[in-house]
């Protein structure tokens, strides 16, 4: 074997050792290494919130029902609004069985969200849809349970907005987490398969 072989070889073990330890720290990340025993993704957990109507919510409304979960803000220009409208749209296309699914807004910006703020936000969006709200230690709990980056940035007239995680969260009957939900296609498609999980 010639020394430009050999050099060639411990490269590419080197990647390959690489490559397996990142794999193995990716998954055990995003909870899916499994070991000899049960495991569930370290996403999603226990929160102790309150609605748009000033109700308590927690974690456990949302068990018994698969549920969509997302972070966003009200005062949010674009990306939020459209995701509740996509939401919406896909919560129209299951007709009755949207009474089977659970839809959950919640917000990064707990200090302009209000109960009252949320109720009349979401009252533009499908009835199903559920807003939550808290203090900004609820908040970051909540936030460090789904493993959601928000961030304040402050704007030029003195304002500020949000930079934050933009993911739809499936969560299966048990409030384990199942995939990021994909609302990039037809709403009846992605309706389709949200029945999977009742």
């Amino acid at each position: 074997m010639t020394a430009r072989t050999s050099h060639i070889m411990l490269v590419l073990s080197a990647f390959l050792a690489g490559l397996v330890i990142f794999l193995g720290i990716f998954l055990f990340a995003i909870g899916e290494f499994r070991g000899s025993g049960p495991s569930h993704s370290a996403i999603g957990g226990s929160f102790n919130l309150v609605d748009q109507d000033g109700e308590p919510i927690t974690d456990q409304d949302l068990k018994g029902e698969p549920a969509l979960v997302f972070f966003g803000y009200t005062h949010c220009p674009d990306i939020c609004p459209t995701t509740l409208y996509e939401i919406s749209e896909v919560l129209h296309a299951l007709g009755s069985d949207a009474n089977r699914v659970r839809a959950l807004y919640i917000t990064v910006d707990p200090e302009r969200d209000t109960p009252a703020v949320m109720k009349d936000y979401l009252s533009s969006f499908d009835p199903h849809l559920r807003g939550a709200t808290g203090d900004a230690k609820s908040i970051a709990q909540v936030e460090k349970a789904y493993r959601v980056f928000a961030q304040k940035v402050p704007t030029k007239d003195g304002d500020y907005s949000m930079d934050h995680t933009a993911l739809v969260y499936l969560m299966d009957k048990q409030g384990r987490f199942v995939a990021p939900f994909s609302l990039k296609r037809q709403p009846a498609e992605a309706a389709a398969d949200l029945r999977k999980y009742m």
